[in-house]
């Protein structure tokens, strides 16, 4: 009879604590798509600039931390953090203010480019030379006024530590949590002067939680042993936690750059408003054609 209870009490705190963790896993295979972050939208109510799109390139964003990691009583030569953060550099300036600010040219993969163009030369060497005026010259790639260097330069683990637990009579249950700290910094540098105009440090926590519950119980004059566990952990991916400093990081540099007059933003309130009265009668001469 105590056998059956404790069982029976051993299935309740393992339904408990591992109820959160399938709730979690029912809401990533049943939403088609990812929500878009704070910071995202953040990003898209940007102000727009007034005047053309900025040329910018970014040749690399490194990871300047030399962090693995973290493991328990193994050794991990993973990397703690991203090893591709232009990707992400790239990405945050193409889209930010609705895609209006940056004009990005590749620099990452120029090796690749620059192959590619002397392909097409002579290709056209080939198949072009007996035309009058020779074979097409390729047209100049495009050169950048701007470059955004800088990189992951922290990645403090265990910035915060804490939990809370109980047992009574071999049963048990305990809740642990961590926090983890990225740290990146961008500077924004003039190819004309080199003068390195302003530079943004950015910081992103990533939290990590876990719960469980286990028994550990002798019956029979301690003959027979009962033990068991059963818990479940949520973590912050930390390629988020990056891509999420990146993106606050440009929002960061388009303001401060708004402040010191690098650039301005446009000014929506002296455009003139869409009179929506005259929607339908566009869209029924559209129809009519």
């Amino acid at each position: 009879m105590r056998i059956t209870t404790i069982i029976a009490t051993l299935f309740f705190l393992g339904g408990c604590a591992m109820n959160p963790s399938i709730q979690v896993l029912e809401e990533h295979a049943t939403s088609p798509k990812a929500q878009p972050s704070p910071i995202q939208k953040r990003m898209e109510d940007v102000p727009k600039v007034d005047g053309r799109k900025i040329t910018i390139a970014v040749y690399g964003f490194q990871d300047k931390t030399g962090q693995r990691k973290p493991a328990d009583m193994i050794a991990n030569l993973s990397s703690a953090v991203t090893q591709g953060s232009e990707v992400w550099v790239i990405k945050a300036l193409q889209d930010v203010g609705d895609g209006g600010w940056f004009e990005v040219v590749e620099r990452v993969g120029m090796d690749n480019l620059i192959k590619e163009r002397q392909l097409i030369r002579q290709t056209r060497e080939v198949y072009e030379k007996e035309l009058p005026t020779g074979p097409t010259p390729l047209k100049p790639m495009l050169f950048a006024g701007l470059l955004l260097e800088g990189g992951i330069v922290g990645y403090d683990s265990n910035t915060a530590v804490g939990g809370a637990g109980a047992r009574y009579l071999g049963l048990g249950i305990q809740t642990e949590y961590r926090i983890d700290t990225v740290t990146v910094v961008m500077r924004l540098v003039s190819v004309s002067t080199g003068k390195v105009l302003m530079s943004i440090a950015t910081e992103k926590t990533i939290a990590s939680y876990r719960s469980g519950a286990d028994i550990f119980k002798f019956f029979d004059l301690g003959t027979r042993l009962v033990e068991t566990e059963a818990g479940f952990s949520v973590n912050e991916p930390v390629n988020y936690a990056v891509r999420a400093a990146v993106e606050q990081g440009v929002i960061e540099l388009i303001y401060e750059g708004e402040r010191k007059n690098l650039w301005r933003f446009k000014d929506e309130s002296s455009e003139p408003i869409k009179e929506t009265e005259k929607q339908p009668e566009a869209s029924a001469s559209i129809a009519s054609e």
